[in-house]
């Protein structure tokens, strides 16, 4: 004979369940590598350089979301990306991948280009000869700023002047290119304090626009919070439009209904005030003569509840001679 479930020790029952919920929580925060429910096909790439490539970022084709990055290591001089496709897509053995920017904040994903027929075997990592990396701005501006503060402008425009001496005696066409670049170098070496202030302008302006990056975020996300919870509680507000709607109209049939009950008593108000208005000096004058009164009559009444009164030669006074 079983034991009713009732009857059974709690403890046993209360730690399976426990057990059970545990499993389910790290089930759900870990779906992504489940072999069912992740899915998907996982692949890498060697880079010469990560170009700000971060794990998570999606992995596209030809634009289309496709998958997303699982993981980043160095390995030796190089980096190591590792991928999973979750898409079913086909390309082909010889593919190659490249970093690109998704964002002008610097968000980066990684790009496939199918090459080849048939498709590439799982757990194929793409070598450098196939992948390019990503080229930061702001290190191309940084670059840029280092190489021409080290070019003597002066030094330059010598030689080609020297060069352009030397072909004066070659054909029109050269000498006119070599006076072209004569004329260059002369005002590259005008301009040089400019062009130098220029640069390091663009290098600042870069430098700002990398610090402020995060704040752009910030700022971003928190619209996109606001965004989110408008959309959340577009039930509620659309309800609240919908009942105001709703009362109005109500309000509009009683007003409707009750016209010709509430116009005669508007007349008559309106006849009431009129009369008031006309006599209001009348009033005043007999507010002003109730106030003696009205005050008499307050100092009688304010001892209780009953009130003072005083009537003259009732009765004859103690103490008068005579009486």
């Amino acid at each position: 004979m079983s034991t009713p479930f009732r009857a059974r020790n709690p403890l046993p029952i209360g730690i399976a369940g426990l057990a059970a919920i545990a499993l389910v929580l790290l089930g759900a925060f870990n779906a992504a590598s489940l072999p069912i429910i992740g899915g998907g096909q996982n692949y890498a790439a060697d880079f010469t350089e990560a170009g700000g490539l971060r794990s998570g970022d999606e992995v596209r084709i030809a634009g289309v979301r496709v998958g997303k990055v699982t993981d980043i290591t160095l390995d030796g001089n190089k980096v190591n990306v590792d991928f999973r496709i979750t898409e079913d897509v086909a390309f082909g053995p010889e593919s190659g991948a490249s970093i690109r920017m998704r964002t002008l904040l610097g968000q980066k994903f990684l790009s496939l280009e199918p090459r080849g027929r048939g498709q590439m075997p799982e757990g194929t990592t793409i070598p450098t000869s196939r992948t390019v990396s990503s080229y930061d701005i702001i290190n191309a501006f940084s670059d840029l700023t280092e190489t021409t503060e080290r070019i003597d402008t002066k030094q330059l425009a010598t030689s080609l002047d020297t060069i352009a001496a030397e072909f004066k005696n070659t054909p029109e066409n050269v000498r006119t290119a070599l006076d072209g670049l004569t004329r260059l170098s002369k005002t590259v070496a005008s301009r040089d304090a400019e062009l130098k202030a220029l640069l390091r302008a663009s290098n600042s302006v870069s430098a700002t626009l990398a610090d402020q990056n995060k704040v752009v975020e910030k700022i971003i996300q928190d619209a996109d919070l606001l965004l989110q919870e408008l959309y959340e509680r577009r039930d509620a507000i659309h309800t609240l439009f919908t009942n105001t709607s709703a009362m109005a109209v109500q309000l509009t049939g009683l007003v409707r209904d009750n016209r010709a009950a509430l116009g005669p008593a508007l007349t008559q108000l309106r006849g009431v005030l009129d009369t008031l208005r006309k006599h209001e000096e009348a009033l005043t004058q007999t507010i002003d003569a109730m106030a003696p009164f009205t005050r008499v009559f307050a100092s009688a009444l304010g001892t209780g509840h009953w009130f003072d009164t005083y009537i003259q030669n009732l009765t004859v006074p103690i103490g008068v001679p005579g009486r």
